[in-house]
């Protein structure tokens, strides 16, 4: 009985997250422009926020794999990515040059250095990948990155743009 409980009440915080909105964190893109996450939105379209540090070979990869077929993503589906660093203060200026160098097409790169909007979401490991419909709901969320992960992702992107 109490493994039942425990799976229930599991199940019931998951799906409570799972249709969160953003929090609202004050944070900088790489160009020091001040953004605050409640404000972030694609126009009524999907936004997919990844979580990565620069340290990190698997968020790297993700991002470098998205990045390969991200261009056909939006003509598909209008889709934008944010990529959020969580590098700490003595590293974001390492942010910007792995961007560069990977040409990573993504229009907004913040810094998460305090790690302040990966406390608010309970993000515990990168990566860490949401998606948030069209209307700021966060209802989708993946945590860790294998070859070809992207493709489930961008499946769940084009099933919330069916809806």
């Amino acid at each position: 009985m109490k493994k039942l409980f425990s799976i229930l009440i599991f199940t019931v915080a998951a799906c409570l997250t799972a249709s969160a909105q953003l929090p609202a964190i004050t944070l900088k893109t790489i160009n020091g422009k001040t953004i605050k996450t409640d404000t972030l939105h694609n126009d009524g379209k999907p936004l997919i926020i990844d979580f990565f540090a620069t340290w990190c070979k698997p968020c790297n990869r993700e991002l470098s794999a998205i990045a390969e077929v991200y261009e056909e993503w939006q003509e598909e589906t209008g889709v934008k990515l944010v990529a959020v660093s969580i590098d700490q203060a003595q590293n974001v200026h390492k942010v910007a040059p792995l961007v560069s160098e990977n040409e990573w097409p993504f229009e907004t790169i913040l810094l998460d250095p305090n790690g302040a909007l990966k406390r608010a979401l309970g993000i515990q490991m990168i990566p860490y990948t949401l998606i948030v419909d069209g209307k700021g709901k966060i209802v989708y969320k993946h945590n860790g990155y294998t070859d070809g992960a992207e493709e489930e992702l961008i499946e769940k992107v084009r099933e919330i743009v069916k809806k």
